[in-house]
């Protein structure tokens, strides 16, 4: 049985169904990140974006103005991501281990 993400009429899933392909790239949850839309200023969590996953990549969208967020593009050898929609990303980090 295949998971699938919470998905709307329109066609997308929301942002967790970033959250396998990311993990590649970043050893934290990127999911639960924070970013800010370039062109409404919305800030939310990266799990909170539309994206659209039945094309060649997955495209975020932003749910304030519907603004391309993210792009990722998953090819044999490389990750392609696009974070031109975003002004920031806001990632928190694990409490490093006292020494």
């Amino acid at each position: 049985m295949t998971l699938r993400h919470r998905q709307d009429p329109h066609g997308h899933v929301d942002g967790n169904a970033l959250a396998g392909p990311l993990s590649e790239l970043f050893a934290v949850d990127v999911t639960v990140a924070e970013g800010r839309c370039v062109n409404c200023g919305l800030t939310g969590p990266i799990a909170t974006l539309m994206v659209y996953d039945r094309a060649p990549g997955m495209v975020a969208r932003c749910p304030g103005c519907d603004n391309v967020v993210l792009r990722l593009v998953r090819t044999p050898d490389a990750v392609w991501l696009d974070f031109t929609g975003m002004t920031w990303l806001h990632v928190r980090l694990p409490a490093a281990p006292p020494r």
